[in-house]
């Protein structure tokens, strides 16, 4: 084995690849054995060499997608989830153009075929995936926090620093550019009264405290039934009786597919409000039969980015029209 390797690499580096590489032999991981392998007898370190001192990334989801577009510098992003330009999840649809996508169900070999440096996942990642890449000797980032507002500034301030100083910078510029946006928002709604709203699925289950729909209620003037009166947190079963006292003065669906102030359709209300027409107990509900709806762009439902900023404004224009 060619000795000035061994020097860079070190001793001790090399044997714990090729015990890993024999671990996940063992475990009948074929594609982890592969890759831990081909680091062991130096094709890793050929990788390395390729890609020199270069920042490489690659998102794994879309949530990573948004905050990297946000504070990555373009040469430095080389691949983007398979979601990234799919409207109905996606808040960057038109930037993600300019990327590689990853394959949809992809393994290992998907996204080390970009050469990353560092990977972006979440903790609903595939935990076979994220132990690939890590068995591969790529360093990756792990996103676990994402309810709140205060969640995407965290993260957002994660991924600059794990990038490097210029990114760290425009993280922070993000973050106080969301900042003023937010201030200006409540600064609207001041002293008017909440709107009793609830959002509700055709899974039977429906979102109370700590998760993202509370955030978009503690931020655009929405009282969320679900927790203050149902004591509902994560997203729970309805609780099918109960739920026929609550006055609900709107519901809050996805189906919104305008752009800018344009005006919610009619036949956007009848299609978003159709599936709970039929559905119990939410056929029963006022707020259904008078079709008393709030819309949002599927995207802004679950966005854990910075972007949930547009959600807080979109739901806040619905609920309290007066102020804008």
């Amino acid at each position: 084995m060619n000795p000035p390797w061994l020097l860079r690499v070190g001793f001790r580096y090399l044997c714990r690849t090729l015990a890993s590489a024999m671990n996940s032999f063992r475990s009948g991981s074929l594609v982890g054995w592969i890759l831990c392998l081909c680091f062991a007898t130096g094709s890793g370190n050929a990788w390395a060499e390729e890609t020199g001192s270069l920042i490489r990334i690659v998102s794994q989801t879309v949530g990573t997608d948004e905050l990297l577009l946000a504070v990555a510098a373009p040469e430095q992003i080389v691949a983007l989830s398979h979601l990234s330009r799919t409207k109905e999840f996606s808040a960057i649809t038109k930037e993600a153009e300019d990327f590689p996508q990853l394959v949809f169900g992809g393994d290992a070999e998907s996204i080390l075929k970009h050469k990353p440096t560092l990977v972006l996942f979440t903790d609903f990642s595939r935990s076979e995936l994220v132990a690939q890449v890590k068995r591969a000797g790529v360093q990756v980032l792990i996103f676990n926090k994402y309810m709140k507002l205060e969640d995407a500034y965290d993260n957002l301030r994660m991924l600059g620093k794990a990038i490097d100083k210029e990114a760290e910078a425009r993280a922070e510029k993000v973050i106080a550019e969301t900042q003023v946006r937010v201030a200006s928002l409540q600064a609207k709604l001041k002293g008017k009264k909440t709107v009793r709203v609830l959002s509700p699925s055709t899974y039977g289950v429906i979102p109370g405290d700590d998760t993202t729909f509370q955030d978009l209620c503690n931020h655009a003037g929405g009282e969320n039934l679900a927790f203050t009166l149902g004591k509902l947190r994560g997203h729970a079963t309805a609780p099918s009786e109960k739920i026929l006292t609550w006055p609900v003065e709107k519901l809050v669906l996805a189906g919104n597919d305008q752009t800018g102030d344009a005006a919610i359709s009619q036949t956007e209300i009848d299609t978003a409000i159709a599936p709970f027409a039929s559905l119990t107990p939410y056929k029963y509900m006022r707020s259904v039969k008078e079709k008393q709806v709030v819309l949002l762009k599927p995207w802004q439902m679950g966005c854990f980015s910075h972007y949930r900023v547009e959600a807080y404004e979109q739901l806040a224009r619905q609920l309290h029209p007066d102020r804008f």
